[in-house]
């Protein structure tokens, strides 16, 4: 990052947070974009969009594409990443990414369509030995053993730390490609299958049916749910509540695009990051 300390950071790099970034940085406001890869999958993958004004027939890696250009050349910082954990202290959000500390005076959520759990009960085992943050809840599993669910080379350093203060470490990537990872950290093949354990997380069982038994589980890479990224958020029907405004329940806090409900569609998600780039910028700049 080239600060520490930002005005507005927003989550996700899809058009409603781009939207979000060009607005505010027009405003000179310092706006930090925190998103992967691939911004915004489904856009990418869309074949032809007739329902963006002016814009007929494009498909919508051109689109995105266009999008992602025009907030770079308005000087916009991008970097490919994610957000591990946000708590708020005295009006300012501070923000882990990379193993970095950041403070935002705003966030704008532009994360996408909601996070869908992908392990049976894993909604019920948060926070009894369930966990999206290795590096975060690591100290509370020392000299224990626990498995890493990954599903990105991102987990690699993560397990890599584990190594250090774990028992054991298994790690079993969901991804493809070379790993670095620690000789201590086993690689597990297959697919998860369900958490074991009634209470709390006593191991997991594969799909193969071979069960690994231990205390902790990380579930890392995949998409963290909005409230618990940021405790305290409001959602209803698993999207984040907003106001005409893009304001979340949170002060500070803003929300646009596919994650604030339906209709899922570019135009929306656009407007919305707009509305919102303008609403942070604004409380950014009383504080």
């Amino acid at each position: 990052m080239k600060h520490d300390f930002y005005d507005i950071t927003i989550l996700g790099c899809g058009p409603a947070g781009l939207s979000a970034a060009i607005n505010a940085t027009i405003r000179n406001k310092k706006v930090l974009v925190i998103g992967a890869e691939i911004c915004s999958p489904p856009l990418h993958k869309a074949q032809k969009i007739n329902n963006y004004l002016g814009i007929p027939g494009v498909r919508g890696e051109e689109l995105l594409a266009c999008f992602m250009e025009h907030a770079l050349q308005m000087g916009t910082e991008i970097i490919n990443s994610k957000a591990e954990a946000i708590n708020e202290a005295e009006g300012v959000y501070s923000i882990l990414v990379k193993g970095e500390l950041l403070k935002s005076k705003a966030i704008v959520i532009a994360t996408g369509i909601p996070y869908k759990p992908t392990i049976p009960r894993e909604e019920d085992m948060l926070g009894r030995g369930l966990g999206y943050c290795a590096t975060c809840d690591g100290p509370i599993y020392r000299g224990k053993d626990v498995l890493l669910i990954a599903y990105s080379g991102e987990a690699e350093n993560e397990a890599n730390f584990m190594a250090e203060i774990c028992r054991k470490v298994y790690y079993l990537p969901l991804y493809q490609g070379t790993m670095e990872l620690d000789s201590r950290v086993e690689i597990i093949n297959g697919k998860p299958g369900e958490i074991i354990g009634s209470d709390f997380v006593q191991g997991l069982k594969l799909k193969n049916g071979s069960e690994i038994i231990v205390e902790g589980l990380f579930i890392l890479g995949g998409e963290t749910a909005p409230d618990r990224l940021i405790p305290g958020l409001e959602i209803v029907d698993k999207h984040i509540k907003v106001n005409r405004q893009q304001e979340t329940n949170l002060p500070g806090v803003f929300a646009a695009g596919d994650c604030t409900g339906p209709p899922y569609q570019v135009a929306k998600s656009v407007g919305e990051g707009q509305v919102a780039g303008l609403n942070a910028s604004k409380y950014a700049g009383r504080k």
